[in-house]
C-alpha cells in the first residue's frame, strides 16, 4: 500500500493476522477465509477503531444493529445488504453490546488471484469503491445465490488441497463478482426514479458550472465536484450515469464542453485559444486534443467546414 496512513489507524496485512486478533482458529487457507460475522467479544480489539484491511473483503450483513464508518461518515447498517472493501480502504466498525451480527464475511488476499486474469479484472468492478450508503440490497433469491457460492468456496478450501484447488476457488470468486455486477445493475433499474432524479440534478449542476464564471476560473470540473454535490461516491455516480445513459460522468463533462465549444466557434469571433480559456482549459492544446477526439476535426477545421 503506497498511501500514507495515520498513526492511529490499525493496519492488518494478512488473513492469519486478522484471525489472531479476532481470537479465531488459524485459517484453513492462508489467502482466503469465510467466517460468520464476528460478535462483540471477538471484535473488542478493533471495535470502533479505524482499520485498514490489506485484502479484499465482502460482507453479507443480517440482523446487524451496529454502525460502520467509511471515510468520515457513519452509516447504520441495514439487514440483507452486501458491502465491499478493497485493500487499503480505511473503515471502522462498531458492534453494539446486544448485536446479533448474523451474516458472512468473505476475505481474500490479492496474492490468491495475482497470477489470474481476475487480478486485473477485479479493478474494473466499481462497487469496491462505493461508499457504504451505496451497498447492494439483495433479494432473497440473490442472497441464496451468493451464499451458495460462499459455501462452495469454503467447501473447496476445507477439502484436501491439490493443484486444482486455487483454480477452482478463484473461479468461484470470479463467478461471485459477476453475479454482484448483475445484481447492482438490477438495483440501478429498480431504483430508476431515484436514479433519474440524480441524473436530472447532475445535468443542472453541469449546466450551472459552465454558466458560472467564478467556477470556470477554477478550471474544468472534476468528477468529484459533482459526486460531492450529489452526495454519492465518484465511482457510483459514473456507474449510475452509465447504466442510465451509456456514458460515465467524465464522458458527460467532455460532451458538454464540446457542445458549448461548437456554439462558440460558430456564433462568435473568439479565437480558439480564447474559447479554450473561457471553457476552463489551462492550455489550448488540451482543448484542441479533446475536441478532435470527440468530433474528428480540430476547432479551426470545424469552424471552416460550418
Amino acid at each position: 500500500m503506497n498511501r500514507k496512513v495515520k498513526d492511529d489507524v490499525k493496519i492488518i496485512n494478512s488473513i492469519p493476522q486478522l484471525h489472531k486478533i479476532l481470537g479465531l482458529p488459524e485459517p484453513e487457507h492462508p489467502l482466503i477465509s469465510v467466517n460468520g460475522l464476528i460478535r462483540r467479544d471477538n471484535f473488542e480489539d478493533l471495535n470502533g477503531k479505524s482499520v485498514v484491511y490489506n485484502f479484499y473483503s465482502i460482507c453479507i450483513k443480517k440482523d446487524f444493529k451496529g454502525k460502520v464508518k467509511y471515510g468520515q461518515t457513519n452509516y447504520d447498517h441495514d439487514s440483507g445488504v452486501l458491502s465491499f472493501f478493497a485493500p487499503g480502504q480505511v473503515t471502522a466498525t462498531e458492534i453494539t453490546e446486544n448485536d446479533g451480527a448474523m451474516g458472512d464475511w468473505l476475505i481474500f488476499h490479492s496474492d490468491l488471484i495475482r497470477s489470474y486474469p481476475l487480478f486485473n479484472k477485479i479493478k474494473e468492478y466499481g462497487f469496491f469503491s462505493y461508499s457504504l450508503s451505496e451497498a447492494l440490497h439483495l433479494s432473497a433469491r440473490e442472497e441464496q445465490t451468493i451464499e451458495k457460492i460462499w459455501k462452495d468456496i469454503k467447501q473447496e478450501y476445507q477439502s484436501n488441497i491439490d493443484k486444482f484447488s486455487q483454480d477452482v476457488i478463484v473461479s468461484h470468486i470470479d463467478l461471485l463478482l459477476n453475479y454482484c455486477n448483475r445484481f447492482y445493475s438490477r438495483q440501478f433499474i429498480t431504483r430508476k426514479k431515484i436514479n433519474n432524479d440524480v441524473l436530472s440534478k447532475f445535468e443542472v449542476y453541469l449546466r450551472d458550472y459552465f454558466e458560472n464564471e467564478q467556477g470556470l476560473k477554477k478550471g474544468l470540473p472534476a468528477v468529484q465536484y459533482f459526486s460531492e454535490k450529489l452526495f454519492v461516491s465518484t465511482q457510483y455516480l459514473s456507474d449510475l450515469l452509465k447504466s442510465l445513459t451509456g456514458m460515465t460522468t467524465q464522458q458527460h463533462i467532455h460532451n458538454h464542453v464540446v457542445e458549448l465549444a461548437k456554439n462558440k466557434l460558430l456564433q462568435s469571433n473568439l479565437s480558439v485559444s480564447e474559447i479554450a480559456y473561457e471553457l476552463g482549459f489551462e492550455y489550448p492544446q488540451s482543448f484542441n486534443k479533446l475536441f478532435k477526439n470527440k468530433t474528428g476535426t480540430t476547432p479551426n477545421e470545424f469552424r471552416k467546414l460550418n
